[in-house]
């Protein structure tokens, strides 16, 4: 299988802001009494998924040479649904500038090991984005069960298409 990955710098500042704009979308509908949702018991907490899409940033870009300042798996999660959405704005910022300001296009197609294997860096890009669009969704269940309101993000949500969608 040909796994897709990110060939230009640009095109990857294209896709970040749409995807971390809608993340945000969905961090910011999050409340305190929110974060404890969790699907079943051992399972992640809604606040605890919010947080790994946060810390992902660092522990992932860190293995490929980028530096940059956000939290990681070590610090403590936030107690608060703000707290998450400064997590989230801090960490994506970050990172979008250390890739902005300390690779080119080239950089993309070099190699760094991943997890014990060879990856190009614009294939951890691409993958780092599905990472957090997987776990967005995932948060997106958890908010319904928590009885949110959840904001459209590929289109209006079910909430938001309200008598004409039924």
């Amino acid at each position: 299988m040909k796994r897709m990955f990110i060939h230009s710098i640009a095109a990857f500042e294209e896709e970040f802001k749409l995807e971390s704009a809608s993340t945000l979308k969905v961090f910011r509908a999050l409340t305190d009494a929110s974060l404890a949702q969790e699907v079943a018991p051992g399972y992640r907490t809604l606040g605890e998924l919010a947080w790994h899409i946060v810390t992902t940033y660092r522990e992932m870009l860190s293995r490929i040479g980028l530096h940059f300042e956000a939290s990681d798996e070590h610090t403590p999660q936030p107690t608060t649904a703000q707290g998450l959405v400064q997590g989230y704005e801090q960490a994506a910022q970050a990172a979008a500038e250390a890739i902005r300001t300390q690779w080119t296009d080239a950089s993309l197609v070099e190699t760094s090991d991943l997890y014990g294997e060879p990856w190009p860096n614009g294939l951890t890009l691409h993958i780092l984005i599905n990472h957090e669009v997987h776990h967005r969704a995932q948060m997106t269940i958890l908010m319904r069960q928590a009885g949110l309101t959840v904001p459209g993000v590929y289109g209006p949500s079910k909430e938001e298409w309200g008598p004409a969608g039924e």
